[in-house]
């Protein structure tokens, strides 16, 4: 082996070893997809991921939510016409509609080019990085991230607080931000910040903490809640579910669903839309 062999191999064998310690190069993004999910990497980046067989929901199916439908669907249309439109965080009592919800008011708007992202709550840390991806495109994007709530310590909810109103950057016209919680206020208060004052280590202007947590939540312009179903509202849920999947509704199937979801000790459209799975299965 020549002086020159000797040389080509032990490069080759340097290469490999940088290669190895070097950081994943980010796949290109397909942005012909129209729903993306954000992935971190371990170098601290991450990359937009093309969702090939996105959820798509049918506005109608959604029962019981008429007035929050009408809500986020109006501000969807603003938002598509170029004109001013709100953040939006929906809130309230679970299994509802709230992520349904979100996905039906994207389909809708799918064929005009919106385009969904959807974002971890633990990667909202890259919420920056996001925007400059997204930021200058034609396309416009909604940035959805469900069962939004922090726990103490937690601190990337400062990063989204600053996308959303309080970075030096202005607002992008081309994206909002649709989140989902259980809870109004998204960062959980103790009992005990209401009387920080009368401890000697406690804070000395607990209000202002009390602010902070507060804060975050106020920065949605659009505040949509959802309540539990009555009974009729679940068995209507029901009835639909159960046609809609083929099945057929009859007294026996109001008797299975009465007691299914006296078995879940919940009504909601999701244990409505289980029940008939399981029904219309059976049968």
């Amino acid at each position: 082996m020549t002086q020159l062999d000797q040389f080509l191999s032990r490069l080759e064998l340097l290469i490999d070893r940088v290669e190895a310690v070097l950081p994943p190069r980010s796949p290109e993004i397909d942005w012909r997809a129209s729903a993306f999910r954000w992935r971190p990497q371990a170098n601290g980046r991450g990359f937009l991921q093309a969702v090939r067989n996105p959820h798509r929901v049918a506005l109608e199916s959604l029962k019981n939510i008429e007035t929050q439908k009408q809500a986020i669907v109006r501000n969807t249309a603003q938002f598509m016409a170029g004109r001013s439109a709100n953040n939006v965080l929906l809130t309230g009592a679970r299994g509802t509609g709230k992520s349904t919800l979100i996905k039906a008011a994207w389909g809708a708007f799918a064929d005009q080019e919106l385009k969904i992202i959807e974002v971890d709550k633990t990667d909202l840390l890259h919420l920056a990085d996001i925007v400059d991806l997204v930021g200058e495109r034609s396309e416009k994007f909604i940035i959805f991230c469900d069962d939004l709530s922090f726990e103490d310590g937690e601190i990337s909810y400062k990063a989204l607080k600053s996308v959303l109103d309080g970075s030096i950057s202005a607002p992008t016209a081309n994206m909002l931000f649709y989140a989902t919680s259980n809870r109004r206020h998204l960062i959980p208060q103790n009992m005990r910040e209401n009387l920080d004052v009368s401890y000697e280590d406690g804070e000395l202007r607990p209000s202002d903490s009390i602010e902070e947590k507060v804060s975050l939540s106020e920065r949605f312009g659009l505040w949509l809640s959802f309540y539990p179903f009555s009974q009729d509202d679940y068995l209507a849920a029901a009835h639909y579910w159960v046609t809609s999947l083929g099945g057929q509704w009859s007294e026996q199937a109001e008797t299975a669903a009465l007691l299914w979801h006296r078995t879940r000790g919940a009504r909601s459209g999701r244990v409505a839309w289980q029940f008939a799975r399981d029904f219309v299965g059976r049968e």
